[in-house]
């Protein structure tokens, strides 16, 4: 196996897995399910799908902006959006501090169009990677937000 595969599957193992370990560690109970939550709240089945698929594009794009310099400013953006993405769930859901997740949701979907604006330069298809994640954070912040002025 070469490196890029090895460092490919390296990426993909620690941003799935650390997604679905985060997930697993902080699912919603009974304090999110009494939550009043807007209209536009999808129902739960849909999050795990998505953020899964989510997941994969986010290691593939880390890794393609790794081949190019692992020392850059789009991977140390990288790694700050995956920083903010894996402290969102115990924010919102083990603190219960929906404000506080307000907050870090806004500082990831920063972090994520930083990433995007360096990386369309150096490896644009890890660009090109980022913006359906930069669509469904901004979703997810409208949710968080409205949740956050509902209760």
């Amino acid at each position: 196996m070469t490196r890029d595969r090895f460092a490919l599957i390296l990426f993909v193992a620690l941003v799935l897995g650390g997604g679905l370990a985060i997930g697993y560690a902080t699912a919603p109970g009974e304090w999110y399910r009494q939550l009043v939550k807007p209209s536009f709240n999808p129902p739960a089945w849909v999050f795990a799908p998505v953020w899964g698929v989510l997941y994969v594009l986010i290691a593939i794009a880390g890794w393609r902006v790794w081949r190019k310099g692992a020392s850059g400013g789009a991977m140390k953006l990288w790694w700050l959006q995956l920083g903010l993405n894996f402290l969102w769930s115990p924010v919102f859901f083990a603190a219960h501090r929906i404000g506080l997740a307000l907050l870090v949701i806004l500082l990831l979907l920063a972090a994520i169009m930083a990433f995007i604006g360096l990386a369309w330069r150096q490896e644009r298809v890890a660009g090109w990677l980022f913006l359906p994640y930069a669509a469904w954070v901004a979703f997810a912040a409208m949710l968080n937000g409205a949740i956050f002025a509902l209760n």
